[in-house]
């Protein structure tokens, strides 16, 4: 095959959802004599799901390889040229170039680009404390730390289990080791659990998990984690208590892995994340693209930036990558802040703004709560859900909503995130033809009976 002088190197840091999709996207749009596709991957496994972790260690997802949508090897299959245990160690952005380190060798070497794209993720906030780096102590960011836990897990012999933070990962890896039938304390920084909910809606998180069996203490900083005489972690200590634990799980929650990006000079917003425009490009950089957990993304409903790792929005911005670096065009427009998620039977779910998001955009609003059922009350197996609602103040428009219940309840934030994105008042809502049959929903949805409360709470004030 004779390669054509203008032939162009795209260069990708990071093999998983957003930098994989965009070297996807690219290559489909151009072949190999006219885009060569580097792609460097300091761990073991591209394209994974790192949300499922959780259910992997839990045993919901039997294998590991389950989690893995494409190998290296599939990506190489499509011309792309995936460099493993490869880790980028500087941006040179004046001379188009990034150094790159072989881990198990430690070899390094420079390759140009053309085109770059850094999707470099998030990396999990570890306290800086006496015994954080113990054995037993484990993050549950990538596929590598989900190993390392279940091989700790194989080894150890109690069963108690300390999980530090209680938001998503928190709450999830403390259903894990539950199903594997470990006793579990979950030592939260927070007055409530899920502190992406209000804490009226958090405490309701709270009870149900007691309810399963979980010891949940608030209001509590880890301080430092114990060690045996092994070495091996043996409890969690905070201000006033020690919680005996066989391992412990940070949930603490990540921030944008932009130390690179840093580095180099590159735009960061207020999260530590990098800033971009609609397309997905690094602002003041034509040819530089960055996307994932580790960029900030607009919110459609307060108009401020925030950071959400997610890995719906990581494949999305992928997409969008992949599309404007292979010569096509495509934007991203922003996000509400749709998150679901759920501990044993109870599911969680957001989306919008919280009372302290729109107080912090300054906005005035109204909330409104109602209990409600998941189908028709009289039908076999109808379950119990709460509704919060937040709309403005005066125009109705609807600003978030949160839902905590059992079977049926999380999914339903779906509703309210298309309401968010159209930008619908509370008053528009209430007309929404929704699907209904008893085995499904009552005759008014949960979600449009909140609607019409807030409906008459907006006309009231």
């Amino acid at each position: 095959m004779s390669m054509s002088a203008a032939r162009e190197r795209l260069v990708v840091i990071g093999g998983d959802a957003a930098g994989m999709s965009a070297a996807s996207q690219a290559r489909r749009l151009k072949g190999p004599d006219e885009l060569e596709i580097v792609a460097f991957e300091r761990g073991h496994f591209t394209s994974y799901s790192a949300c499922g972790i959780p259910y992997w260690v839990g045993g919901d997802v039997e294998e590991r390889d389950r989690l893995i949508a494409r190998t290296p090897e599939e990506h190489r299959a499509r011309d792309i040229d995936l460099r493993m245990r490869t880790e980028v160690t500087e941006i040179d952005v004046a001379n188009g170039r990034v150094r790159a380190r072989d881990v198990d060798s430690g070899e390094e070497s420079w390759t140009s680009y053309d085109k770059l794209v850094i999707a470099t993720g998030a990396r999990p906030i570890r306290p800086d404390m006496p015994g954080a780096d113990a054995p037993g102590v484990h993050g549950v960011q990538t596929l590598d730390d989900g190993q390392a836990l279940l091989d700790s897990l194989a080894r150890t012999r109690g069963r108690r289990a300390v999980v530090v933070g209680a938001g998503y990962i928190g709450v999830e890896m403390a259903e894990a080791m539950i199903n594997r039938g470990y006793e579990v304390t979950v030592v939260n920084r927070g007055s409530e659990p899920m502190s992406t909910l209000d804490p009226d809606m958090g405490r309701l998180v709270h009870e149900a998990m007691e309810g399963m069996g979980i010891a949940m203490v608030n209001n509590a900083e880890v301080t430092k984690i114990l060690t045996g005489e092994d070495g091996r972690v043996r409890a969690v200590a905070t201000e006033d208590a020690e919680y005996p634990a066989d391992v412990v799980v940070l949930g603490i929650g990540v921030r944008p892995e932009t130390a690179l990006a840093k580095a180099a000079g590159l735009p960061l917003g207020a999260h530590g994340g990098l800033l971009t425009d609609l397309a997905m490009r690094v602002r003041g950089h034509e040819n530089i693209w960055a996307g994932g957990d580790c960029v900030e993304v607009l919110d459609l409903v307060s108009g401020q930036e925030r950071h959400i790792a997610l890995g719906t929005h990581a494949n999305k911005h992928g997409q969008v990558i992949g599309a404007n670096a292979g010569g096509d065009y495509a934007t991203f427009p922003g996000v509400v802040g749709t998150a679901v998620s759920k501990v044993c039977d109870l599911e969680i779910a957001r989306t919008g703004l919280r009372e302290k998001d729109a107080r912090r955009a300054g906005l005035q609003y109204v909330t409104v709560t109602i209990e409600s059922t998941s189908r028709a009350g009289y039908y076999p197996n109808a379950a119990p859900m709460t509704v919060k609602m937040l709309a403005e103040r005066r125009t109705g428009r609807l600003l978030g909503v949160q839902i905590v219940g059992r079977e049926g309840a999380g999914k339903r934030v779906d509703i309210a995130a298309v309401a968010l994105t159209a930008g619908m008042t509370v008053e528009q809502m209430t007309a929404l033809d929704l699907g209904y049959a008893p085995p499904f929903s009552p005759v008014w949805d949960p979600v449009l009976v909140a609607a019409r409360k807030a409906t008459a709470k907006v006309r009231a004030s």
